[in-house]
């Protein structure tokens, strides 16, 4: 006998205790604000295949191609031969492998630090370093377009105030830290590259008055990580800072190509977040074929730094590209914000980009300001000329219909 509950359709079972979130939805789309998913159905890649179109990709933070180059691929697949799939468990309790090892102490000696400690991904990595070093008692300084990882972790830190300067203004940084010398520590946390505005932190700066009121640097070179430096680096050491930036925060999952994020710190601060930082604790091991992609990664910068010499050349042939055509554009980096107002206006200077065989995605409030809208182009290494130059002429020919630029 089929019991009632065996009968009932899918669509039945639906529970109506969510309904109010159409009516949520409904509002953010006549906002202009709704957000859907596009759907990849080729590798990531300077050209891709979007919701069945061929189009040039200007959105992926793939910097430099690595996610499909050989060394890479072969990297992965060894060892995912060696040491299967997966990893089963935490680092703490049996998930920790020879690989994570040696990966760790390879990129302490790429960053010039002394331990680094990789986590899931660059997100986690910054509430593993705040949460792990800070408590009642502390102060965390942060640039006011800082990214959302690093605003949650301060969050985190029910018993920690946030004193927010504003973007880049060192005389209110330093206005900041003038007003908290009491509290036992201070924590200045910035972007190394901010993520809309493709601006660099002014980070010689922000270190030298850390020292002048002794509080402690942490610099997020999630951007900067592959891009930045001497074989891709990061900010720290295109400043030539080694030594003076406590803690860099960087990503795995976008120059680099594959998954996961790290903090590089001290020795002492990476037993402390082995035994405090719940993203650590409380989430599985990095898979081995990601470790070993990392390494292969590394190798590829250390040894050969003509995809980081073309990603810059794409980058300046792009910028000046976009000016030559009356864009009026703004960045010290491979990201390059087109702002074009209000969402609405965003919105359809992407769909008619699409339209035109360019994909580039519309960035509105709240990751920007309500009249910040903007599509956000990030150039790729591995874009030819002959993709940048029908990129300019399709953002020249959009422009001039969305009244972005002139006739």
């Amino acid at each position: 006998m089929t019991s009632t509950n065996q009968a009932e359709t899918p669509q039945a079972l639906k529970s109506h205790r969510l309904d109010f979130l159409e009516a949520e939805c409904q509002e953010l789309k006549e906002q202009h604000l709704f957000q859907s998913l596009r759907v990849m159905s080729s590798a990531q890649g300077a050209k891709i295949q979007l919701d069945g179109k061929s189009v040039i990709n200007l959105s992926s933070n793939n910097y430099l191609g690595l996610n499909t180059h050989p060394k890479l691929i072969t990297a992965a697949k060894k060892a995912i031969d060696d040491y299967g799939v997966g990893t089963g468990s935490v680092r703490t309790i049996i998930g920790t492998m020879d690989i994570h090892q040696a990966f760790e102490k390879r990129l302490a000696q790429f960053k010039h630090t002394e331990a680094t400690l990789v986590l899931q991904s660059g997100f986690t990595a910054n509430n593993a370093a705040v949460t792990s070093i800070l408590g009642e008692g502390d102060v965390v300084i942060s640039d006011s377009l800082n990214h959302a990882s690093i605003i949650d972790a301060c969050r985190l830190l029910k018993k920690v105030p946030r004193y927010v300067y504003a973007h880049a203004d060192m005389t209110e940084l330093e206005a900041r830290l003038k007003e908290t010398q009491s509290a036992r520590r201070r924590l200045v946390v910035t972007d190394g590259v901010f993520s809309m505005d493709g601006d660099i932190a002014p980070l010689p700066e922000i270190v030298a008055l850390c020292e002048q009121y002794n509080a402690i640097v942490m610099v997020d070179d999630a951007h900067a990580s592959g891009v930045f430096g001497k074989n891709g680096r990061g900010t720290v050491d295109h400043f030539n800072l080694h030594g003076r930036v406590d803690i860099q925060i960087g990503t795995l999952s976008k120059a680099i190509g594959a998954l996961g994020g790290y903090v590089a710190c001290t020795q002492a601060m990476r037993d402390i977040m082995i035994n405090r930082a719940r993203p650590f604790l409380f989430s599985t091991s990095a898979p081995p074929s990601v470790v070993m992609t990392c390494m292969a990664a590394l190798d590829l910068l250390e040894t050969d730094t003509a995809l980081i010499d073309q990603l810059w050349y794409n980058t300046r042939y792009f910028k000046a590209g976009l000016k030559s055509i009356g864009y009026n554009v703004q960045s010290d980096s491979p990201i390059i914000p087109v702002i074009a107002g209000t969402s609405e206006k965003a919105h359809r200077l992407s769909e008619r980009l699409f339209e035109e065989g360019v994909y580039v995605r519309s960035i509105v409030y709240p990751t920007v300001a309500l009249d910040k809208a903007r599509v956000r182009v990030i150039l790729s290494a591995t874009h030819t000329q002959t993709q940048l130059d029908q990129a300019i002429a399709a953002f020249e020919k959009v422009g001039k219909e969305l009244d972005l630029i002139g006739p």
